[in-house]
């Protein structure tokens, strides 16, 4: 074998060796390729990568910025329109308030009157009862003075006991009852004042004598009967 001959076996050698190099490379890349899922993700994390631009800058903009800042807004302007009905109904509860609170003004003045002209009703009713009584007390006054004015020695008991008749009936009419317990009579604190207790022929504790009547007026008793109490029979 010739030395030219030894050259061309080498050279066709090592072109079989890089042709066969060449082609592992393109195959180990084809393959690399294929094993790349079509949605985007990578076999290392299996999540899609997050979509990115590029502006005129040369500045990375992540489109979800302008998503957020969106609903943002859109937040902003629901509080907004929340804040505004609040108000309104506030602005209606002081207006409903002032409008209750003038009423309730006015139903005290016209209260106040009200107990005023009450008042002075009540004053009117009791100065004409007044009135009224005085009015039929004066004859019956004018006949003591007539009774007292006689003379000396004439007997002015008939006369006094018509004035008594008399006066008994203003009271009858006025609604007075007098209290003048029967001796022997249970004694009832809330009519009668026991004055002394004395030995007599009346039941132990029992109204011996009335000393002075007392009276009674609308199922009220304004004067107590004065009494003495039997302590027993002597």
């Amino acid at each position: 074998m010739s030395d030219d001959d030894a050259v061309k076996v080498e050279s066709t050698d090592g072109s079989d060796a890089t042709d066969d190099s060449n082609a592992d490379e393109g195959s180990g890349a084809d393959d690399a390729i294929a094993d790349v899922p079509e949605d985007g993700t990578s076999e290392s994390d299996g999540k899609p990568e997050a979509e990115s631009t590029v502006d005129g800058d040369g500045a990375v903009e992540d489109e979800a910025t302008p998503a957020l800042s969106d609903r943002v807004a859109e937040h902003d302007a629901d509080l907004a329109e929340e804040v505004a009905d609040l108000e309104s109904e506030l602005d209606a509860t002081r207006e409903e308030v002032d409008e209750l609170t003038s009423k309730l003004a006015r139903v005290r003045a016209d209260f106040s009157n009200y107990k005023q002209r009450a008042k002075r009703k009540r004053e009117e009713i009791r100065e004409r009862a007044s009135e009224s009584l005085v009015e039929r007390i004066v004859p019956i006054r004018n006949d003591l003075l007539r009774a007292l004015n006689q003379e000396d020695g004439s007997d002015i008991r008939p006369g006094v006991e018509s004035t008594l008749e008399k006066f008994d009936e203003v009271l009858d009419e006025e609604g007075v009852d007098p209290i003048h317990p029967e001796p022997g009579t249970e004694v009832d604190p809330s009519r009668h004042q026991v004055m002394l207790r004395v030995d007599g022929n009346q039941p132990e504790g029992t109204v011996h004598e009335v000393y002075e009547p007392g009276y009674a007026m609308g199922g009220r008793v304004i004067a107590e009967a004065q009494v003495t109490v039997s302590d027993g029979e002597e």
